[in-house]
This record gives C-alpha cells, structure tokens and sequence, in this order.
C-alpha cells in the first residue's frame, strides 16, 4: 500500500508539473502575442504619424520664400509636429488636424502631399503668396471641414476632386487667378454651408439646375426633385460668392436666395448695370471645346444659319472667296518674314533637363540686338569692384546683392543671380535679356538706373548693375538705424519721391513698370535722403515667365521666338498702390509692416485712420515734431490706397497730386511743425 501510495502521490507530482508547464508556456504565448500586437500598433502609429511629418516638411520645401520666418521650427528630425508653428493637433497628439497659416506672405507651391494629412480637418492658408495650381491630391482629405485658400496667386482649374471631401463644411477660394469652369460635382457636398469664389478669372455657366418644381427656403434648402443638378443639390449651401468672375448665361433659380451683389461683376444675362460690360466680356479667355455633332442632331438654330448660308447672292460668295484668299496670302507672308528673321538670329541649345538621349534638344533663338545698347561687364570687372565678392549687402532665396564701387566710377550694387548652369534654360536667357531691356529703360531720378549686366559662361554668371544709393535702404533707417535723423520734413519729401517714381512707372512709361515687391527695403537713399525705387525681386519675375513657358515644349524640334513675342512683366498696379499705403504708414509710424506681437500694421492703424482727434497716435514716438495738416493728408491717401474694393482706388498720378500740394516740404515746415503739432494734439485729447 506504501508502494501504491507512493506511485500515486509520483504520478500526481509529475501530472502537477507537467500542467504548470503548460500554464506557464500558455502564459509566455499570450505575452508573446500581446507583445507582437503592441509592436505592430506602435509601429503602424509611428510610420503613420511619420508619413504627416513628411508631407508638412515636403510642403515647406515646396515654399521658397518665408518672411516673417513661420515655418523655421518645423523641423523634419522631430518627430511630434504638434509644436510646430500653424500645425494643431488631436487630443492625443497622435494626428494633425488644422493647420492655419494666415497673413504671412509664404510665397511657394502647394505640395500634393498635403493630400496625404488623412485627419486634416482645417487648411487654412489664407492671404499668403501661393502660385501654382491647387493640387488634386487634396480631394483625399475625407475629414477636411474647411478648405481656406483665398487671397493667393493660384492658377488654373478647380478640380473635381475636391467634390471628393464629403465633410466639408467651408470652401473659400476668392482673390485667386483660377481659371475653367466650375466644377458640377460641388452639389455633392451635402454639408457644404460657404462657397466662396469671388474675384477670379472663372468662366462658363453656373452649374445649377433645378427643373420647374423646385421649393427654396431662406436658406436655399430644396424639397426632394429628382431633376437637381449642379450646385441645386448643395441643400444645406448658405452662403455663397461668384462675383467678379467671367461666368455667363443666368443666375439660376434655385440660387436665388442669394442676394444679387452675389453675381456682380460677371458677364450674365440679366439687366443689372454691376455686370462688366460687353467688351471686357468679350475679352476673357473662353473655353474651348471641341464636340462632335451628328447631322441629324443638330438644333434648328444650326440649320437656319446653313439655310442662309445656302441662299447667300453670287457676288457676295465671290466676294468671300477674295477676301478669303487674300488674308491667307498676308498670313503666309507674315510667316515666311517671321522664319527669315529667325534664320538671321544667333541660336543657343540648351537641354530642358537631363534626358535619356542626347539628341533630345530645344533650340531657342537669341535675339542678339536686343541688349545693343545696354552695357555689358565682365565678371573680372564686377569681382574687382566688389572686393572678390566678398561685401554682401542682401540676399533671398534666389539672388545675393553686393556692394562696390567702380574704378574711376559711382558706387554700385550687383544683383547675381543664384542658380546652377545645369539648370538655366534658353527660355531663362530669353527672359534674363528682356528684364535687361526693360530695366533699361527705366529713367528717373526716383528709380534706380541700370548701369549694366555681366554674361559669362565660365563661370557660369548673371549678373544686374544697378547705381548704389550710399544711404543704404528706408527700412534700415527706420528700424535698424537713428530715428532722429527722419525728421518729420524728411520723411514728406522721402513720402513724395516714392509717389513720384510710381506715378513715373505707371503713366509715363509705355508699357508701364511695376515694382514686383514694394516695401522700405526696395527703397534707397541718397545722401540727401532722396529716395530710389529699385527693384531686387527682379529675378523672380524671370524664373516665373519662364518657368510658364518651359512647361509647355516639347522634347524635341526647333522654336523660333522672337523678343515682340515673349510674355512681358507681370504687372500689378493695384497691388503697388495698396503696398504704397503700407509703406505710407510705416513711415510715419516707424512700426514694420507685420509684427508678431501686434499683429498686421494696416490693422492696427484702421482705427485711429477713421478718428481725426486719434491720427496723432500714428505718428512714430520718435519724432520730435510733425505737422498736423501733413498728417491728415498722408491719412487720407492711405485709407484711399488699401481700399477693400481696389477697383476704387486712385491712380498715382491722382495720388501723387494729393500729396504734392497738401504735404509742406519746405525748410521752414520742420520750425511750423514743431510749435504747432503738438499743441493741436494736446487741444484734441
């Protein structure tokens, strides 16, 4: 029995062994188990939060001109994009959900990547610089609640993708350049409340249909029709914007909730004197399309005109056919005067980009009479001057600016441009020649003169010479260097010069000039404070005209094009005008156009513009004294300038008259203004 007792109480140890065994080797297995899911969730969460700090850093590197320096802490190493300037995050900071950058003039591209932020519920990029199109990649974005990307520079057609975001909620595109029509698939937005689409260039038709039974509320919610196309089928759409745009035809019913400033500025079929008139009309840009009819489909519109056609007189048809014949001629001969000239043209061959068979080329031709008058430097000349191009007084993303002086010579500032052989493009040699040639023209003692141009090959060098104002810029004076030496009187005639060079290059040149960008640093002093308008963005506009063109050749085949032909300067005569308001109330206030504290400096001024006993309160502290009667004209040409509606803004002819005779810059100004000033502030307050 000990025996039995004994194998019974081994064969339970052992039985007692073998199952916490397999307890435990069941334990181990779902720690295991737990352990791989925990691995791939914090690996799957991980790549994904890497593929957002990849598209925030691949659309910073598609913006190539940050002022105001927004963007220097987005760094591609770090990991949580949650602090980033702009970027708002979840609850959990595990996604990015807004990103809001507005009012800091980011000058770039939309990257397409953008698309891939999946839960982005705001972009709000409004009242920068953008060009380029908008990407459809962004009709990924399937919780996006509003889209904000007005007051830019976009081009091009909206796209249909963005019918693809089924949650938004506000769409606003206004003050852009967008062209085509406007897509249909917008009425699918069941939530969309805002459209905003006012100031473009959008053509065609309003999409919208709503059959002959259709109910509207205030609110443009329609009762259940089968037969709602277009915009119709937005239920839920409030508000709306289409004004100054091109579009035709006429206002749709069920979108007439909307009040009739709404439409303004458009080319519809309606008797409303706000609708642009007939010639700007006919001046926009149509699309084309090109359809195919069956004879047998054609309306009866189609086949009265062939009826006429038909029954036309003899002599009349004969008439046609001479005419006919003898444009045809005139036009063969302009082509072959047209091919003759470019025979006679040097010619450069430059590769678009690198390609798979060297045989793949562009010729452009170079017209080599175009500079004929302009001088030419050469580099050794220039890196002489500029003590080896060593004395760097400025720079951007695209150009440095140097500082010399010309043996025997006035002092100088060379503007180089930044940019590799490899990538530099017979269309950028056409460009680069013709800003050369407009710069030349200018001549006035408020604008910089162009002294010359440096065209080397090796190395490869560009080069603008442009006379150097020895007083360095009006931003340096005013907030870098000694308030007190811009008096009150200096500062009017410095106001006057700049209105006089605008009114110079809009009105007296012929085409007119425009400042590509306007502030205090593209102002220049001379020794006796007189300021020179001088145009450093330069560049900018040949890398754009050019890069317009470029997209559109193909690979292979000759282009002749002539100088009459190449797209001139962009010109923006608003845009000067408002920016002039700008620099007005800078100069008198002493406060940059934006700071990060306060804010834009229009914004803050609005106020005390409005309020004559509150003008005083933009004067620049700095100064000692100032002339009340001066003030309330420099207020009055700014509030005319950055007018909200810029079809009311002024000339700078006008403008320029206003100041001239209401501004005393007289010696004696500064000795009324400091007895008189003051006093008249203390009696306001």
């Amino acid at each position: 029995m000990s025996s039995s007792g004994s194998l019974f109480f081994s064969s339970n140890k052992e039985r007692g062994v073998e199952i916490s065994c397999r307890v435990q080797m069941r334990s181990n297995a779902s720690l295991q188990l737990l352990s791989f899911v925990s691995l791939v969730l914090v690996v799957t969460c991980d790549s994904f939060v890497r593929e957002e700090v990849w598209a925030l850093t691949t659309f910073k590197e598609a913006i190539y001109e940050d002022p105001h320096m927004v963007l220097s802490n987005w760094n591609a190493l770090d990991a949580d994009p949650c602090g980033w300037s702009g970027i708002s995050c979840s609850s959990a900071r595990d996604h990015v959900v807004k990103i809001n950058i507005t009012g800091y003039s980011l000058r770039g591209f939309l990257a397409p990547e953008l698309g891939r932020i999946k839960f982005l519920q705001q972009l709000v990029l409004h009242g920068n610089n953008l060009i380029g199109v908008i990407p459809k990649e962004l009709g990924m974005l399937k919780y996006l609640q509003v889209l904000d990307l007005g007051a830019n520079q976009l081009t091009g057609p909206i796209p249909p993708e963005i019918a693809n975001l089924t949650s938004v909620r506000k769409i606003n595109l206004q003050s852009n350049g967008l062209t085509g029509s406007l897509p249909p698939e917008l009425g699918n937005l069941k939530y969309l409340q805002e459209l905003w689409l006012d100031r473009n260039r959008l053509q065609g038709s309003v999409p919208a249909s709503s059959g002959s039974d259709f109910t509207s509320s205030v609110y443009g919610i329609y009762a259940s029709n089968t037969n709602l196309t277009g915009l119709c089928r937005a239920s839920g759409l409030k508000v709306a914007d289409f004004s100054y745009n091109f579009f035709t035809g006429s206002i749709p019913k069920c979108l007439g909730y909307l009040p009739s400033t709404s439409f303004q500025g458009n080319c519809l079929q309606n008797k409303d004197p706000r609708q642009r008139s007939s010639s700007l009309c006919d001046r926009a840009p149509h699309a084309r399309t090109h359809q195919t009819r069956s004879p047998k489909h054609q309306p009866a519109e189609d086949v009265s005109k062939q009826h006429q056609r038909a029954s036309k007189p003899a002599w009349l048809l004969a008439l046609e056919i001479v005419t006919g014949t003898m444009v045809g001629c005139l036009f063969l001969i302009a082509f072959l005067t047209a091919l003759q000239r470019c025979n006679n043209k040097s010619s450069l061959i430059i590769p678009l980009k690198k390609l798979s068979s060297q045989k793949d080329h562009v010729t452009v031709y170079i017209d080599s009479e175009m500079l004929k008058d302009v001088v030419r430097f050469s580099r050794q000349e220039l890196e002489v001057a500029c003590e080896d191009f060593s004395n760097i007084i400025g720079s951007s993303p695209d150009s440095l600016v140097y500082k010399g002086i010309m043996k025997g010579g006035p002092e100088i500032a060379v503007i180089s441009l930044c940019i590799k052989e490899q990538q530099w493009t017979g269309y950028l040699e056409l460009y680069f020649q013709r800003e050369v040639a407009d710069l030349a023209r200018l001549n006035n003692e408020n604008a910089g003169k162009l002294l010359g141009y440096c065209k080397e090959s090796t190395p490869f060098t560009r080069m603008l010479v442009i006379e150097y104002a020895s007083n360095g810029t009006l931003y340096e004076h005013l907030h870098y260097g000694d308030g007190c030496q811009l008096s009150w009187t200096r500062r009017m005639k410095i106001v006057t010069g700049v209105a006089r060079g605008l009114k110079y290059l809009h009105t007296e040149l012929e085409p007119p000039f425009t400042i590509s960008e306007l502030n205090s640093s593209s102002v220049y002093l001379t020794e006796e404070f007189s300021p020179k308008l001088v145009d450093f963005e330069s560049w900018k506009s040949i890398l754009a005209r050019s890069e317009k063109n470029s997209g559109s050749i193909g690979s292979q085949g000759a282009i002749c094009v002539l100088p009459h032909s190449l797209e001139g300067r962009h010109l923006d005569v608003q845009g000067n005008i408002y920016a002039f308001g700008v620099l007005l109330l800078e100069i008198i206030s002493g406060r940059p156009p934006y700071c990060k504290d306060k804010g834009r400096l229009v914004d803050w001024a609005k106020d005390f513009l409005e309020l004559p006993e509150a003008m005083a309160y933009v004067v620049d502290p700095e100064l000692k004294h100032f002339r009340f009667e001066d003030l309330k004209v420099i207020c009055e040409v700014v509030k005319l300038c950055i007018h909200p509606d810029p079809t009311k803004q002024p000339s700078m002819q006008e403008l320029s008259a206003i100041l001239e005779s209401g501004i005393d810059t007289t010696i004696s100004a500064d000795l009324k203004a400091s007895s008189l000033a003051w006093a008249e502030l203390a009696l306001a307050s």
